[in-house]
């Protein structure tokens, strides 16, 4: 993440900061409010988890939806053909459900003739079917006849980290404006060294419209409602009004969609986002972040360039906002507050790409991953998008491409100033 020089960059930063936290909307850092932030949905004990307190739908409450969060499923209820867990809790429960975890998902392809990325064709049941148009591969089936297996065509092999969805609710409420203009920021005080995409893509829940991504590694998606009947369909194979078809039919011996509203009239999708809208961002160690190392460190973590991605603080958009292609409103418990996910949320090529493309006509973004917000990092025992890094200094290290600045200036500090940039990492 380069820059003329370390004074040219001590100078600027306060004020990206400043221009980050008031964003497009024009909310200020003073005047917003800072989001609530607590480890407050233990798993599997609903009745004591707090919400950031947002309002429920009639007869809903914050206990039940992080119970169906919670529920296993079964074949006969409608899991797979083809899945990777039975519970949505299965790959985000640390430290407590609705986090990261240490799963990951595979996702293959191959590149054509011209270069462009392909999703694979995965022959199963003896031949005689084949699974197509997606590029993951679920490392589990209800019958060995569905049981998908990588073909030597698919050169292009990749792991993903299961990621945490603590606090996404504020996410999802920031503005675009506001995402955008820290790209373009990025841009303009680097001379185009660093320039994270602030990618299009489709609203599930609202057709022909598109809004900036944020969710998922490649920013795949905008809305939590979208992300979550995606995960549904591809992480547990459960259909719903969003993804209404499964990726194969061998073994399947449910109708489709499989997802149907309750007494209440909302679906599983609906309960699993008023959950994930209703949580608490990640809290800091608050202990350790006040110490002399710790303060040190966040001083070293701006000066040596990696706050430029990884963004301290962002606002959300005033309360009534009208986001998710007229899909939904931010709320007073979401809207004009002050959150810290250490991102930009933004798509950067920092040459750990995987060579995956998930949004159709973006073959530029094979290269390129989500900023990972570093909210909640102490929880984690092994970083970056493929869990493939088991140190802190493992994965500043494999940060080359826009980072290459940032990683050097890394390499250039002290054993002591080091110590002291990891001791403010592990206080996120």
């Amino acid at each position: 993440m380069g820059f003329r020089s370390k004074p040219f960059f001590r100078l600027w930063i306060p004020v990206v900061a400043f221009i980050v936290a008031i964003g497009i909307t024009g909310i200020s850092q003073q005047s917003a409010k800072e989001a609530p932030a607590g480890f407050n949905t233990p798993s599997f004990d609903g009745g004591h988890s707090v919400s950031n307190g947002i309002a429920e739908p009639a007869g809903d409450t914050f206990a039940l939806d992080q119970q169906v969060y919670e529920e296993n499923h079964s074949a006969r209820q409608d899991l797979g053909p083809v899945y990777n867990a039975t519970a949505c809790v299965s790959c985000h429960e640390n430290p407590n459900s609705g986090g990261a975890s240490q799963i990951t998902e595979l996702r293959v392809g191959h590149n054509d003739e011209n270069g462009n990325f392909v999703n694979p064709t995965i022959t199963i049941n003896d031949g005689k079917d084949t699974i197509g148009g997606r590029s993951i591969v679920n490392d589990r089936a209800v019958c060995p006849q569905a049981q998908e297996h990588i073909p030597a065509t698919e050169n292009i092999r990749a792991l993903r980290a299961a990621l945490n969805t603590l606090g996404d609710g504020f996410v999802e409420a920031i503005d675009d404006n506001t995402l955008k203009a820290i790209g373009e920021r990025q841009a303009e005080e680097t001379d185009g060294r660093v320039h994270g995409q602030a990618l299009e893509v489709p609203i599930f829940e609202a057709p022909g419209q598109t809004r900036v991504g944020r969710f998922g590694w490649k920013d795949q998606h905008s809305s939590l409602l979208s992300f979550i009947a995606d995960a549904y369909l591809n992480e547990m194979g459960v259909t719903s009004r969003l993804r209404p078809k499964d990726a194969t039919i061998v073994c399947k011996t449910t109708a489709d969609p499989e997802d149907k509203p309750d007494s209440l009239g909302l679906a599983d999708i609906d309960h699993f986002a008023q959950f994930l809208r209703g949580t608490m961002v990640p809290p800091r160690d608050t202990a350790l972040a006040v110490t002399p190392a710790a303060l040190q460190g966040q001083q070293l973590f701006a000066r040596i360039g990696c706050s430029t991605c990884h963004v301290q603080s962002i606002t959300t958009a005033p309360a009534g906002t009208v986001i998710d292609g007229g899909m939904f409103t931010v709320p007073e418990a979401l809207g004009d507050k002050l959150i810290h996910p250490f991102s930009d949320f933004l798509l950067h090529d920092i040459e750990t790409g995987d060579g995956i493309v998930q949004t159709a006509g973006h073959q530029e973004t094979a290269d390129k991953l989500r900023t990972a917000p570093l909210w909640g990092l102490r929880t984690k025992a092994r970083f970056m998008h493929d869990l493939k890094s088991l140190s802190l200094e493992n994965a500043i290290e494999r940060h080359r491409g826009e980072a290459h600045e940032a990683e050097r200036r890394f390499d250039e500090l002290s054993p002591q100033e080091r110590a002291a940039l990891i001791t403010f990492l592990n206080s996120l």
